[in-house]
């Protein structure tokens, strides 16, 4: 019998609907209470918002328009609806961008995680994210409450220390990058000191097969979360460990990267994430990751939308002949062409200069039309190539840079 954290984990895809319709125009009109939501949100009409589709008419947040927000009005840009004071904690993180969090109610979804990893009562938990400015580990130091496990805040660093304590307090569970646990282990055999992890919960870096394999073969279950300090819980793994698994408290777009078209099922496109927080709501957030939606639910039982994790960056921006080409530039030339599927610009050398050359996939070979549109979308000349729908793969590259200069 698997074990949930509540049952919203479990809900039926009609269930999940009929609370979405209730609680996402309720969480709208809230968000509208924060003064920079109020003015990008003043023309909608929250009981309109009701599901995912409906979201996909609202505006896209960036990542620059928070940071220029919390230059302007600082701390928080106008994004949170409580007042700087009425937080427990406030966070920099490098930018610099201002992130609040509070002591209840797990504030950031991370027990949820935790739950599925197996970390909870009787556990220890080696908290080794930073506790000093940024918000990593309070995150994890709240999700460690949240699911009553106890915790050494070790944070980063001073690794002898860390071998030391976690062989003297017993430490059950590591929460931290993926990399680090393996230079703990490696100290610690280097000390001749056994240690009890049995697991780990880790995010902020990347989780190699190989290196969750060498966990394993340690006796350690290792699973990753997708997190942020501006969204908290976004996704995470379960013992199917097939894609992640949606957190309950965020809705989650697949979009085409520049802009902020829903993509099918399958595609690969940037992440937007509205977050239902009250405090700190972020309506279509764009995170400037890639991924794509999974078909079907997880075997573990838990039935939110399952996302493949980390597939790269969407902001492909790059400067070819001296001129930045965007993503959204790439976007505008597929709009402008409705038997486009899809395009892909390749900066490339041609001797000692840049070249430019843009893929299409279309039925039709419409060279002199397209190369067209590409001079007034890109506001560069280059090589255009037609190719047959369904030529380029399915991997959310709009901007491919081939240049080498070693």
């Amino acid at each position: 019998m698997v074990d949930y954290f509540d049952e919203l984990e479990t809900r039926d895809a009609e269930q999940r609907a009929a609370d979405l319709a209730e609680t996402l125009p309720a969480a709208i009109g809230r968000a509208r209470t924060a003064p920079a939501l109020a003015r990008l949100l003043r023309e909608v009409e929250p009981a309109a918002i009701r599901d995912r589709a409906a979201l996909a008419a609202l505006p896209v947040i960036r990542k620059a328009d928070l940071t220029e927000a919390q230059r302007k009005n600082p701390p928080f840009g106008g994004f949170a609806t409580r007042l700087a004071a009425e937080f427990d904690h406030i966070f920099q993180s490098p930018g610099p961008i201002y992130e609040p969090g509070r002591h209840a109610g797990d504030f950031w979804r991370l027990g949820r995680f935790l739950h599925a990893a197996g970390i909870g009562r009787g556990d220890i938990v080696q908290n080794c994210f930073g506790y000093h400015l940024t918000p990593a580990g309070m995150m994890f130091d709240s999700a460690a409450r949240a699911v009553d496990a106890a915790v050494l805040p070790a944070g980063t660093g001073q690794t002898d220390l860390q071998v030391r304590a976690a062989a003297d307090i017993g430490c059950t569970a590591y929460a931290g990058t993926p990399d680090y646990l393996k230079v703990i282990l490696d100290r610690a055999d280097e000390m001749g000191e056994m240690l009890s992890f049995r697991s780990a919960a880790v995010g902020g870096g990347a989780l190699f097969p190989a290196l969750r394999q060498h966990y394993a073969d340690r006796g350690i279950q290792t699973r990753q979360c997708y997190a942020t300090a501006d969204l908290g819980n976004i996704a995470y793994e379960s013992d199917a460990m097939e894609g992640m698994i949606v957190d309950e408290g965020v809705i989650v777009e697949i979009v085409r990267p520049g802009t902020g078209d829903p993509l099918p099922d399958g595609e690969v496109g940037e992440v937007l994430v509205t977050t239902l927080n009250p405090d700190y709501p972020l309506v279509r957030f764009a995170t400037g990751d890639l991924s794509a939606v999974l078909p079907g639910v997880s075997p573990c039982g838990r039935t939110n939308m399952r996302i493949k994790g980390w597939l790269g960056r969407a902001d492909q921006t790059t400067k070819i002949k001296g001129m930045f080409v965007r993503p959204e530039q790439v976007a505008a030339l597929v709009a402008r062409h409705p038997e486009i599927a899809r395009a892909r610009v390749i900066a490339d050398r041609d001797g000692d200069m840049d070249a430019m050359t843009v893929q299409i996939e279309s039925p039709r070979e419409a060279v002199a039309e397209y190369d067209a549109s590409v001079v007034e979308a890109l506001k560069l000349k280059g090589r255009v190539e037609v190719l047959a729908p369904g030529s380029l793969p399915n991997d959310g590259v709009v901007i491919e840079d081939r240049r080498r200069y070693d």
